[in-house]
């Protein structure tokens, strides 16, 4: 029932020409959606050459960019040829002569003898023809009044074909992909919107829409599937005994302490033999005690991180390693001083007895207790949801919170390390029983190496690797101490027990 609209299959229509006024071009808006005539959002803008034309063109441009409309072309033409094309004919100033063969516009021509209402013009490389929109919707409104006035071959959208056929419709679109879910639209630098090209989203950020804008992150608990069009909830990662790698490390811990009570089972049954009196038997007790805590210790960073474990598991490893190395370094300096005492005149032998082991093993550690106290009061470690070291895990941990202290108390542990091994270097040919220095000057040496190692491998990993290394490094170092240490003495006192004598003692002090 819509009069001149024709449902055959046409060639689409490129654009229409609005009028100058803004009012009129609204209503021909109205009017044109009613034919179903496209509005695309690749546009070119026409405007006279005065102030007007000028201020339109300004404010309308920044409007079409924020709304995502994109502008192909930009022309201003003067006011005269701007009527010419709407109407096909020229219109004078006052006074003005008309040319030959030009007819005048009165804006009163009857609307059976306006001009063909299509021209065509070439922009951008391409040839087009433009309708006369004010002829045709005039010509449209006129039929539905019932004037019937129109020229025998009208009909409201029919064009005169003038594009050449190589050439194709521009859409409005750079291109014809849309972007899926998973994408984005990027915009080249230099290139307008209507330009954009699919890229995907950048990690931790989904789209679940057709050619979205921008991609959404994800809460920090959750991260994109592989398609990158939805979030899943991330796994909690830490280092549990129902892992291969915990269930590994929780057995070597079980078995080093269960060596290291069977060493101190050994000692005490032969504790009145001379190899076992001859190194200092109660110093000899306290550094298997505290090797098999260090030992023990290790279960604290096995499991699930608790507001407990995770405030006293590296002030218990610290202090307790503490103690570990200051026996030994007690014992090395008693076989210095036994040295020196051997001396005629030498004042050495005053220092030697109780009162200066029980000195270094308790002040030594005091003050590593001290440091690790003032760790806990200020800056207390507490467990922690780590969401973005690792891609679709949540790490939780122990959160050290101060990492200058986690090193003070590691620096001070190395330094008690470094001054054993120089002691016991220093000591290794001195005529001691079974020379003990040197079983001590190796195993301070892997107990520094194992540490030096550590740091770098550390600070190298994440998640329930990085807890997995500190639980080497303790159980690494321990077995140094108790291999190179106590393995030898007790070779002797279960395979050599005729070794195992006072004149062999004797025979080793002399040589």
């Amino acid at each position: 029932m819509v009069p001149d609209y024709k449902c055959d299959k046409l060639d689409p229509l490129l654009s229409v020409i609005g009028d100058l006024n803004t009012k009129s071009s609204k209503q021909m808006a109205s009017i044109f959606s009613i034919f179903k005539v496209p509005q695309w959002n690749w546009v070119g803008l026409v405007a006279p050459e005065t102030d007007n034309g000028e201020h339109f063109i300004s404010t309308l441009t920044p409007m079409l960019k924020e709304k995502e409309i994109c502008l192909a072309f930009t022309k201003m033409l003067n006011t005269d040829d701007i009527l010419n094309t709407a109407f096909g004919c020229k219109i004078h100033k006052p006074g003005e002569i008309p040319q030959k063969g030009k007819k005048p516009c009165t804006g009163k021509e009857n609307l059976q003898t306006l001009p063909s209402y299509t021209f065509e013009v070439s922009m951008m490389g391409m040839s087009y023809n433009i309708y006369n929109a004010i002829y045709a919707v005039a010509h449209a409104l006129d039929t539905m009044h019932g004037s019937g006035a129109r020229p025998p071959t009208m009909r409201l959208g029919k064009r005169i074909s003038s594009v050449q056929p190589s050439q194709k419709v521009p859409f409005a679109r750079c291109g014809l992909k849309r972007c899926q879910a998973g994408e984005r639209r990027h915009v080249p630098e230099g290139e307008q919107i209507c330009c954009y090209q699919c890229a995907p989203c950048p990690e931790g950020a989904i789209s679940n829409q057709t050619d979205a804008v921008h991609c959404d992150l994800c809460p920090e608990d959750q991260y994109p599937n592989k398609d990158k069009d939805h979030c899943i909830a991330k796994k909690i990662q830490f280092l549990s005994y129902e892992d291969t790698l915990g269930y590994t490390l929780a057995s070597l811990t079980l078995s080093l302490s269960l060596i290291t009570l069977a060493v101190l089972a050994i000692f005490h049954k032969h504790r009145d033999t001379p190899i076992v009196k001859a190194n200092n038997r109660d110093l000899t007790y306290l550094l298997l005690v505290s090797l098999l805590l260090c030992f023990l210790c290790s279960f604290l960073f096995i499991g699930q991180p608790r507001k407990l474990t995770c405030l006293f598991r590296q002030s218990a490893f610290a202090i307790l390693f503490s103690l570990a190395v200051s026996s030994v370094l007690a014992k090395t300096v008693m076989v210095v001083l036994a040295f020196m005492a051997t001396k005629p005149g030498n004042k050495a032998r005053k220092f030697l007895g109780k009162s200066l082991t029980n000195c270094i093993v308790v002040s030594c550690p005091l003050f590593q207790v001290v440091l690790c106290a003032i760790w806990l009061i200020t800056s207390p470690p507490f467990p922690n949801l780590d969401f973005h070291s690792l891609i679709g895990e949540a790490i939780l941990e122990c959160n050290e919170d101060s990492a200058s202290m986690f090193y003070t108390v590691l620096a001070y542990l190395g330094f008690l390390a470094l001054v054993s091994f120089i002691m016991a270097f220093l000591a290794r040919k001195l005529p001691d029983s079974f020379n003990e220095a040197k079983f001590i000057t190796f195993s301070m040496l892997v107990f520094c190496s194992v540490w030096v190692s550590f740091l770098p491998t550390y600070l190298s990993t994440k998640g329930k690797s990085m807890v997995a290394v500190e639980i080497f490094s303790i159980l690494a170092s321990g077995a140094g101490l108790l291999a190179c240490i106590f393995f030898p003495k007790c070779y002797i006192i279960l395979l050599r027990p005729h070794l195992n004598c006072k004149e062999n003692m004797i025979r080793n002090k002399n040589l």
